[in-house]
């Protein structure tokens, strides 16, 4: 059966098609490269995992309550919408929540691999293709890994976000060849960080927690990849080409701040639409989660220079200004290193349970 036979709304069976401009860039440098590019490049192709094979599968997930949390965290929790649904209503509702975030997710994976891609082909320098080559294998393997969870543990599709799409749509279409980093390693793999961090922290599901974590290790690379290769390169800028670059952030920062406020699953449940995203908007709850989802963005966008008074403004209006101040190393450090415990963890359990096993056996057959 096709995946198109699993959308929750009809969908284009044709591919959607980005007009491609810019030159592909060979370089005849092959000894010269930056050290701390071609180090990540190095733990790229160190870190490389089976998604098949390092994540447990046979973990139970309910459709229902995939993240396992209370009812608090849904978006409308306390609405007027909210308090009219019935038990069966909310759990459909934690359904549609579900499939339409992790389907987001899904769908980023996919632009993250076409951009990674397009960055072999554009960027100018050799280090930099190294590394971004490690990088489409990290995304196939992504789309691989959040295609299958769907298609097992959930079973519904939803189409992808119009604000992703067409940020990914401007990214890809730019011929400078700047622009796709930006898009991409800084706004919406900045965000996908994020939204990857949040999630896994508050899920009380042992296959989620794992799939996220993992993912996160290789995103984690991705965003430092993104800082490393635009740092230099920014600073160089004149006034006029930084202030152009400030601009596209302004708006790719408001377009991922519209990705999550859960538009088509309103649409889709047949709710008031403008009372949702009215109830979301200041909602205590979503105005905490959308400051997490730019603790990576935002002292991203600062260290690489696009700084000046339109971006902070912005910033102030999304309430996320004080993010500036985050620890992003600190911050990406910790999401490689929850992945190696959470491995740990659960080779532990594993082994507890193959020695319980084991134990039963040999008193079965005393």
């Amino acid at each position: 059966m096709s995946t198109f036979d699993h959308y929750t709304m009809p969908v284009s069976r044709e591919t959607w098609d980005v007009p491609a401009s810019g030159a592909a860039r060979f370089s005849w440098e092959y000894d010269d490269g930056r050290q701390r590019l071609l180090d990540l490049y190095q733990r790229g192709k160190d870190k490389q995992w089976d998604a098949a094979k390092r994540i447990d599968w046979d973990l139970p997930v309910n459709p229902v309550r995939v993240m396992e949390t209370g009812d608090e965290l849904c978006p409308i929790y306390g609405s007027r919408q909210w308090e009219k649904l019935n038990q069966a209503e909310r759990d459909e509702l934690s359904i549609h929540l579900s499939s339409w975030l992790f389907s987001q997710f899904l769908h980023g994976e996919q632009g993250a691999l076409t951009v990674a891609a397009r960055i072999v082909e554009s960027v100018p320098d050799m280090d930099s293709k190294f590394y971004a080559a490690t990088q489409a294998m990290d995304e196939a393997r992504h789309v691989e890994l959040f295609s299958r969870f769907i298609k097992d543990k959930i079973g519904t599709y939803y189409p992808i976000n119009p604000d992703l799409a067409r940020l990914l749509g401007d990214a890809l279409s730019d011929s400078r060849w700047d622009m796709p980093y930006l898009g991409m390693q800084v706004l919406i793999e900045g965000l996908a960080l994020a939204a990857f961090g949040v999630h896994r922290d508050i899920t009380a599901n042992p296959l989620v927690k794992q799939l996220l974590a993992y993912v996160m290790q290789d995103e984690a690379r991705h965003v430092a990849f993104g800082r490393l290769a635009l740092r230099d390169y920014y600073a160089e800028l004149t006034e006029a080409e930084r202030a152009d670059r400030e601009e596209f952030v302004v708006e790719g920062c408001y377009l991922m701040r519209n990705r999550f406020r859960a538009q088509e699953v309103w649409e889709r449940m047949g709710f008031d639409v403008e009372e949702c995203l009215e109830f979301t908007e200041h909602s205590p709850v979503q105005q905490t989660f959308r400051a997490l989802l730019f603790s990576r963005i935002v002292p991203c966008v600062k260290d690489i220079g696009l700084w000046g008074e339109k971006v902070q403004r912005a910033y102030a209006d999304l309430g996320v200004l004080d993010a500036a101040g985050t620890d992003l190393e600190s911050l990406m450090r910790d999401d490689e290193d929850q992945a190696e415990r959470i491995e740990a963890e659960h080779a532990a359990e594993l082994a507890a349970r193959h020695a319980e096993v084991s134990a039963a056996i040999e008193h079965g057959s005393a």
